[in-house]
């Protein structure tokens, strides 16, 4: 019976403190924000890409 009673006791305990764990509330991902460029006559845009050492090369004119 004593067996019974500390296995019960320890289960209660045990949804008693997993009932009580919150959740981790992350920030928001910041916006990105897109700049239009007009075109230019006699031009030609390069897109932007990943360069060497994983760094983003942006998009410019030609």
């Amino acid at each position: 019976m004593r067996r019974i009673t500390s296995c019960l006791a320890l289960g209660v305990l045990l949804a008693g403190s997993a009932s009580l764990t919150g959740c981790i509330v992350a920030a928001p991902r910041p916006v990105a924000h897109v700049r239009v460029v007009e075109p230019v006559h006699a031009r030609v845009w390069v897109p932007g890409h990943w360069g060497p050492r994983r760094v983003w090369v942006g998009g410019y004119w030609r």
